[in-house]
């Protein structure tokens, strides 16, 4: 039997346009499982990275760190019951270029994964509600004998990429030729080695300088429109998400 070929993303930044742990916690406060104060600590991050007071890795820890303090005593029902609210609402906000892809390699027939930070239940929900990916990662959080979260990861997918795609595929038949990788930020370097196509997808400053060293694919998407940057010296490489694909 032919082994799948295997298209590899990112969530947060890369296919959803804003943070699924950012939003996953402002629900859990909304609804009086985190205290109100969390929504303000949220937007002193989310404003600090704005106004360029911190980089995206700045404000992506302040987010793991927020939740793991404010998780713990809580139940996963919580967690799952705000996720059936944020992903509803949010699930649609993505990018075109990301949508283009996904299209293109579900046409193909590759396996499709996700490798998030976000907290696994609600990368489990947006998988289930909206991508319909064959597998996806979170970070998982470890309970007590009550069941309850302790505030611990047990597992943060963000910290090795590379090895837990190698060693899926390995566990699954997957083949790593041909495959694609898609991320927005340095932790996803680890995707873009092991893969035969890496694309760095609107890369913060540390991807776009390790993508344009490597020689790797860099692509942004603005408004309606989307840039091939290694393209378009030479070519003008700019317009509609399809038209990239290649």
């Amino acid at each position: 039997m032919d082994k799948k070929k295997l298209a590899v993303f990112d969530i947060d930044g890369t296919i959803f346009r804003k943070n699924l742990h950012f939003e996953l916690i402002n629900e859990l406060s909304w609804l009086g499982t985190f205290p109100t104060s969390v929504r303000r600590r949220l937007t002193e991050v989310y404003s600090n990275w704005l106004e360029h007071e911190g980089t995206y890795e700045d404000y992506r820890s302040a987010l793991v760190a927020l939740y793991a303090e404010h998780i713990r005593g809580v139940s996963e029902e919580k967690v799952r019951e705000a996720s059936k609210i944020v992903i509803p609402f949010h699930m649609k906000r993505t990018y075109l270029f990301s949508e283009a892809l996904i299209r293109k390699f579900r046409a193909e027939g590759r396996h499709m994964i996700a490798v998030s930070g976000s907290p696994i239940e609600v990368v489990e929900e947006y998988n289930d509600e909206y991508l319909g990916f064959d597998k996806v990662f979170g970070s998982v959080y470890e309970k007590d004998e009550n069941g309850l979260y302790t505030g611990r990861a047990t597992f943060e997918p963000t910290k090795a990429k590379g090895a837990v795609v190698s060693r899926y595929a390995e566990e699954n038949g997957i083949d790593l030729a041909d495959s694609y990788g898609i991320g927005d930020t340095e932790s996803d370097i680890g995707i873009f080695r092991i893969v035969e196509h890496p694309i760095a997808f609107n890369p913060n400053k540390n991807l776009k300088e390790a993508a344009e060293k490597a020689g790797w694919r860099i692509i942004v998407e603005k408004k309606d429109v989307v840039y091939d940057l290694t393209r378009c010296a030479a070519t003008g490489g700019s317009g509609s998400p399809d038209d990239l694909m290649d």
